[in-house]
Order: C-alpha cells, then sequence, then structure tokens
C-alpha cells in the first residue's frame, strides 16, 4: 500500500536527480538483463543519471509500482516524469528521441584535436584483416568513440576531418570521437573486439573466463587476486592467483594503471573488492565474472567445484 510517508520518500528519491532510474542493482552491478541495457543506453548518451536498487526494499519496490502505474523495472524518470521501461527506453534511443528528452547534445567541441594514441595486438589485427579482405578492401577501420564510451569498429571510407591513427592498418577516427579518446589499445577475445581507453572514466570491467585464459596464455602483464578465505583457496584455485593480503602489501608500489584482475566463488566478492580499486584510482580494473567456478566450466575442468 502507497502511504503518505511513501508516496513522499518516492518524491524525494525521484527529484534526487534530474535523470532517475528506479532498477534492479546499481548501475555498476546490474542485477538483470533490462535494467544492464538501460545503464549502457544512458551511459552511451553520456548523461548523469542516479540509480535506486529496488531489491533492497520490498516496500519500495511495490510501492514505486503503484506510485508509476507501471508493473515492471526498470523505469526511467526524467524531471520527475516517468518515460517508461526498458522496451521504451531502448525504442527512443534508437530513434534519437531519448537524448532530446534529457537534453544532451553530441555537437562537436570546438578547438584543436590531436589523434589519441592507438595500439592493436596482432590477435586483433589478423582479425581485422582477415574481415577487410571479405567486407571492405580498401576501407579503413573506423573507430568511434559514444559521448557514453560505447565504441562501434567498422569499416568505412576516410572523410575529409578524419584523423588517421598510428597503426599498421589504415585506422581513422572523427574528430568528437578523438576529443573522447587516450590511449586507445584493441585486442581480439573470445570472438568478439575488446576496447580500452584511458580517456573512459575508471569503472570496474566484467572479463570473461576465456578471455582471462587468453590473456595468461598471451603473457600479459595482469595481477590476478582471490580474495576468497584461505579454506576455499585450499579446494580450488588458478595458478598465479595472489591473495588479496598480498595485494594490500604492494599496492602502494603498483602504477594506477596495473591491470588487475579480481576473483572469487561466483564473482559477487571479487565485484566489491574490485569496486573498492576503482575507488582508490586505479584504472584498469577487471572481474572474473562467474568466478572460479566459470573458470572450471569453461576452461579448467580440472579445477574442482564446491
Amino acid at each position: 500500500m502507497l502511504t503518505d510517508a511513501l508516496k513522499s520518500q518516492i518524491d524525494d528519491l525521484v527529484k534526487k536527480s534530474r535523470v532517475v532510474l528506479f532498477m534492479k542493482g546499481s548501475r555498476h552491478f546490474p542485477q538483470c538483463g533490462f535494467s544492464a541495457g538501460v545503464v549502457k543506453v544512458l551511459d552511451e548518451i553520456g548523461t548523469k543519471y542516479e540509480t535506486i536498487n529496488i531489491l533492497q526494499s520490498q516496500e519500495l519496490r511495490d510501492g514505486v509500482k503503484e506510485y508509476s502505474q507501471w508493473p515492471t523495472f526498470p523505469q526511467l524518470y526524467v524531471d520527475g516524469k516517468l518515460v517508461g521501461g526498458a522496451d521504451i527506453v531502448r525504442d527512443m534511443h534508437s530513434q534519437g528521441e531519448l537524448a532530446k528528452v534529457i537534453g544532451v547534445t553530441t555537437k562537436v567541441e570546438e578547438g584543436p584535436v590531436t589523434a589519441p594514441t592507438f595500439t592493436m595486438t596482432e590477435t586483433a589485427r589478423k582479425a581485422i584483416l582477415d574481415a577487410q579482405k571479405e567486407e571492405a578492401p580498401g576501407d579503413a577501420l573506423r573507430i568511434e568513440v559514444a559521448p557514453g564510451f560505447g565504441y562501434e569498429l567498422f569499416f568505412d571510407q576516410k572523410k575529409a576531418d578524419d584523423l588517421v591513427l598510428d597503426a599498421k592498418i589504415p585506422v581513422v577516427i572523427d574528430p568528437n570521437s578523438a576529443r573522447r579518446a587516450k590511449n586507445i589499445r584493441v585486442d581480439f577475445m573470445g570472438g568478439g573486439f575488446r576496447i580500452e581507453n584511458d580517456a573512459e572514466p575508471a569503472r570496474v570491467r566484467p572479463l570473461r573466463a576465456k578471455d582471462l585464459k587468453q590473456l595468461m596464455d598471451e603473457k600479459q602483464p595482469l595481477i590476478l587476486v582471490d580474495v576468497r578465505t584461505d579454506d576455499e583457496r585450499k579446494i580450488a584455485s588458478i595458478a598465479g592467483s595472489i591473495t588479496a593480503d598480498e595485494l594490500a602489501k604492494k599496492l602502494d608500489a603498483l602504477d594506477k594503471d596495473t591491470r588487475i584482475v579480481m576473483q572469487c566463488h561466483h564473482g559477487i566478492r571479487s565485484r566489491q573488492a574490485a569496486e573498492r580499486l576503482v575507488m582508490a584510482g586505479f584504472t584498469r580494473v577487471f572481474n572474473l565474472e562467474g568466478g572460479i567456478d566459470a573458470w572450471s566450466s569453461e576452461v579448467d575442468p580440472k579445477v574442482p567445484t564446491y
């Protein structure tokens, strides 16, 4: 039942920011696919927004449904008014309407712009060259960086105002994207491209077990941190991992751009530990999705499960 006190509480939450998302989980840890989809849209638009985790209170969850007369979550509010749920948000975004409602513009900023540093692994280079031969011989690879740091890679002809990136294959970027780019790194992992951009605000990034295995096989520098208890580590562990205590002893000496991968049983405890590293200023922090269970099922079945 929506009491006066609960309605007042929800009114305050709705007015907490111009853009408010009632969702399952948080911005950095969505707990359903629909919520994750709306978070992705808002991040791509590049707007500031607040998230409210309705899973923390059954009373709030039921109250918001009655308040909005909308039966499902997520629910997006702009300027105190309900915009809609996941399907409506996606449709509005695809038509360019959501950015207009929020008041975000993607106008190119004025002033000089320089080409960002750009590197790619040999695995990525080979995948791109193979695709280029089949799909677009003669075209350049274009990288676009959206306001919310979404990325697109596709083949296209060079335009007059494009910047050419220093790579062994033709790569171009438009001036607007270049302003949102710094030290871009491209890798090809698990059948898809992974892009790292130092201009992107620090956040915990998901890492699949197979992608971690590829990084380790290629001997790419990283620190794998197992945050589980000693008893759990005795049951099963990933070779080369260190404990959270061992990380703490060397943390002050590490560069802030050190690649650190956090790992636990299922990926929940490690996610929380990874968030703390980001808050401490580390910019390349990853969470092993599914934890050691995923490692056992997807990479090394000899690692016991429990």
